[in-house]
């Protein structure tokens, strides 16, 4: 059966989009998704379902929306893709709490990082779903904000790893 990991945006971040991880488990568990496991409290679930990724998404956000009353944003990639994340990593030499994967739901346009703003040290570069960033000055004192990314939400390279480990558990 496959593994899949699930990133939700906006989810205990800043204050918004509150979610009790439990809450979480509970609702993948009543759609059918098995060995169902969280990750730190910011919206990265870990499962196996024998349904496509289209309808793993549509399912977890229908259950999210009547949950949350709004729609919550979910980013899902197969344990494969989420290897391959890590693995295509341009910054692969820097720390990997200082350079983030933007997960997004379609391929960014070739011209995706020429309207970013607030560009100081920050690097960037393109994946096949992924807008990778390297902030050598940490992401807390960054002003950077690329357009292409709103619909996206980031897990640095830590994370992804740790998200991977799991999946291929």
């Amino acid at each position: 059966m496959p593994a899949y990991i699930a990133l939700l945006r906006a989810v205990n971040v800043g204050g918004t989009g509150k979610l009790a991880m439990s809450d979480l488990r509970e609702m993948c568990e009543a759609i059918g998704f098995t060995h169902v496991r969280t990750y730190i409290a910011s919206g990265n679930v870990v499962f196996e379902s024998r349904l496509g990724e289209a309808a793993v998404r549509q399912q977890l956000e229908a259950r999210l929306e009547a949950y949350a009353g709004k729609p919550v944003g979910v980013l899902v990639r197969t344990a494969e893709e989420l290897a391959a994340v890590l693995k295509a990593n341009p910054f692969g030499e820097a720390a990997p709490d200082r350079t983030v994967a933007i997960f997004l739901d379609t391929p960014p346009a070739a011209d995706a990082l020429s309207g970013a703003s607030g560009v100081n040290s920050e690097e960037m570069a393109l994946g096949p779903r992924e807008i990778y960033v390297h902030y050598p000055d940490g992401i807390g004192k960054s002003k950077l904000k690329i357009a292409a990314a709103k619909n996206g939400t980031a897990r640095n390279m830590n994370t992804v790893a740790k998200l991977l480990e799991m999946a291929q558990a």
